[in-house]
């Protein structure tokens, strides 16, 4: 191999993985996850939602450190389980049949894709909707 093949192929090796590093360096992933027509009855009922939340982020190795929900006068819950990770949120629509999911995780240690399967169960959704997001890449980026 020439001198300049065995630089390429440096180049080629510290370019990817550099890229490697920079997936390892992000500072967190976020999972939007969409729960369209819902067919459990407790969409309303706040207990139910906040049991089912701690459920979800204890099912996926995360560590719950507080809790705080709230129930609409009309209808509607919104609530968040605060967890040492980060945090698991819920909007929901009951009049819709639909809830509004966030979990962002620092680190590699809960697994997420365990929360959202639980959820998307719970709440029986016939068309649960996920996106994963990472976040910070360019903060970590920076760092290196």
């Amino acid at each position: 191999m020439s001198v300049e093949g065995t630089q390429m192929t440096r180049d080629i090796a510290a370019s990817a993985l550099a890229g490697e590093f920079a997936l390892r360096a992000r500072l967190g992933t976020q999972v939007v996850l969409d729960l369209y027509e819902c067919e459990t009855g407790h969409l309303d009922d706040i207990a139910w939602v906040k049991e089912t939340l701690v459920e979800a982020a204890r099912a996926a190795g995360a560590t719950v450190v507080e809790t705080v929900f709230h129930k609409f006068a009309t209808c509607g819950i919104s609530g968040v389980v605060v967890i040492a990770e980060s945090h698991l949120a819920i909007h929901i629509w009951p009049e819709h049949r639909y809830a509004a999911v966030d979990v962002f995780t620092c680190g590699e240690s809960v697994q997420i894709n365990v929360a959202t399967a639980l959820l998307a169960r719970e709440f029986r959704s016939k068309r649960p909707v996920q996106r994963r997001f990472t976040r910070g890449d360019d903060v970590a980026a920076a760092v290196v």
